[in-house]
């Protein structure tokens, strides 16, 4: 019976074990990544300002987090009529683009260690249990050490900690008797010089939420430089399929004239030369217009694997797209080199975090040389233990030991503390060069951006006027031909600029438009709309 006993008593002993560490063993893994998830988009929404466009196309794919309405939700599909819009392709692009989502995921983890920065200041709370089974030639006990309690930093400086430890023990042979006490347990440190201050005591905080800041503006800028290449890819595309159907309709022209030759010829009316100029000039346009192909098969290719869809998909992207630039374009830049200059300085985001890293700078060389002081703490310490036998609830304060004293750290050695604070020094001048620098630099890019678009702006309305020309030198060659007061050469001539007109002019307009998107995005006002497309934000 006494062997039953026994067992039954360790049998509960161990179930009871089992069931605490049970309840105690935390969440599930997919609860751990929800949580993770609902405080990092947490962060990044009470971070996102409206210089930073819509809050859309942020989250990672596979993120438990709520989507929000303005999140594009699309597959990796074609629209069933072959046919992609520009704003269908840029929603594809940030739904899929490789770069694209790797931004996504560096922002979540900036965030994610910003969680864990705060954490530092928050109770962390611990609980061990220890468990024994002890045997040997006189006595069996079984027996536990248990110990909650938490550590706290506060924002002064001051660190914190209570605990509770709980022994309890049982014979099984022998005196079956059971031994039950407990111990609480409480620390406190508070610095009084080095280390000591919100500013200092907070800095790995205060730099976490900065770093965090940094990313997300990175990534804004990021978004409007992607969808600028993405449409400017989409332009050039249609640009190159433009160009295929001018070298077709110039070669089909030439056949034409080729065959008229051939009628004349046999005539009696032109002579062989004249035709074999002309079968010349039409094989030439033939070869042209099949490179031409095979150039623009290549770019849309190229422009597939941007989207991240497979190259064999059958897909052509929409031409109507060029049509509204043609009527949608002005050759009125509302902008000065000098307002340039000052919306670019107001609103590029880089420069504000280069402008935010010279303050970061300036706290390092605060942190640095606080850290050149003496250190003294005040400590304090406080052990109280319950009663005797198994009166664990019944703590005895009045017989605790406590205690209260100083801790110095003398500044007789701070070698390695000097150094630091001397790089920390150097490092602030770099940053301000760094900043004067940045400055600089944007202002370059933005005058020479402003040239750009004011070159491709005349140059438009020039290639405009030349293809007009190209057009009317065309038609009027082929009545001159026709009544014998012109010849082959100058017809066929005429035939070659009109279609270097016609590539020019597509060109043109394609520069003209993408230069003006690169403009805005260098001066900062190029807002990114929750369908990816854009637009400006001020003027």
């Amino acid at each position: 019976m006494f062997r039953r006993f026994r067992g039954e008593t360790l049998l509960c002993w161990v179930l009871g074990a089992a069931v605490i560490l049970g309840v105690c063993g935390g969440c599930s893994p997919d609860q751990y990544k929800a949580k993770a998830d609902k405080e990092v988009y947490g962060i990044i929404d009470a971070k996102w300002e409206d210089g930073f466009g819509n809050k859309s196309n942020y989250m990672i794919a596979d993120s438990n987090a709520p989507v929000s309405p303005n999140d594009i939700e699309i597959e990796k599909i074609v629209p069933p009529s072959g046919i992609l819009s520009l704003p269908q392709a840029v929603a594809i692009a940030t739904a899929h683009n490789r770069d694209y989502l790797r931004q996504k995921e560096q922002l979540y983890l900036i965030a994610l260690d910003l969680t864990l920065a705060r954490h530092q200041f928050a109770k962390k709370w611990f609980g061990t249990i220890d468990a024994s089974y002890t045997r040997n030639s006189a006595n069996e006990s079984v027996g536990s050490d248990s110990r909650v309690g938490f550590n706290q930093l506060l924002a002064d400086g001051a660190q914190i900690g209570a605990n509770v430890a709980v022994d309890w023990a049982r014979f099984l042979t022998g005196d079956p008797s059971t031994s039950l006490g407990s111990v609480l347990t409480a620390t406190a440190s508070q610095p009084l010089l080095r280390g000591r201050g919100r500013k200092i005591v907070q800095e790995n905080l205060t730099q976490a939420e900065r770093n965090a800041l940094y990313q997300l503006r990175s990534f804004a800028r990021y978004r409007k430089t992607f969808v600028v290449s993405i449409v400017s890819a989409y332009y050039r595309v249609l640009q190159r399929k433009t160009s295929v159907l001018n070298a077709e309709s110039s070669y089909r022209r030439l056949l034409e004239s080729q065959k008229r030759l051939e009628l004349e010829a046999e005539a009696g009316l032109a002579s062989q030369s004249d035709v074999d100029e002309a079968k010349q000039q039409a094989l030439s346009a033939e070869n042209s217009w099949v490179q031409s192909q095979q150039s623009y098969e290549g770019a849309l290719d190229d422009f597939k694997v941007s989207l991240t869809l497979p190259t064999d998909t059958k897909v052509e992207l929409d031409p109507n797209e060029l049509q509204k630039l043609e009527t949608a374009l002005t050759y009125e830049v509302d902008y000065t080199p000098e307002s340039a200059i000052e919306a670019a300085l107001n609103w590029r985001l880089d420069f504000a975090t280069s402008a935010d890293r010279v303050e970061d700078a300036e706290r390092k060389v605060m942190l640095a040389a606080d850290n050149l002081g003496a250190e003294l703490n005040l400590v304090g310490s406080a052990g109280v233990s319950s009663t005797p036998e198994t009166k664990v609830g019944r703590l005895q304060f009045h017989e605790g030991t406590y205690t209260l004293g100083l801790e110095a750290d003398l500044p007789l050695d701070r070698k390695a503390e000097r150094n630091a604070y001397r790089e920390a020094l150097i490092s602030l001048e770099q940053q301000q060069r760094n900043f004067e620098n940045d400055r600089d630099n944007i202002e370059l890019e933005v005058r020479d951006a402003l040239r750009a678009l004011n070159a491709e702006a005349e140059g438009y309305r020039i290639q405009k006027m030349a293809l007009e020309l190209a057009e009317d030198r065309l038609e009027a060659q082929e009545m001159l031909f026709d009544i014998g007061q012109s010849n082959v050469r100058l017809l066929l001539d005429s035939e070659g600029a009109l279609l270097a007109a016609q590539n020019d002019v597509i060109r043109s307009l394609v520069e003209f438009t993408i230069a003006g998107l690169s403009f805005y995005r260098d001066i900062g006002v190029l807002q990114v709309k929750p369908d990816g497309m854009w637009e400006e934000l001020v003027k």
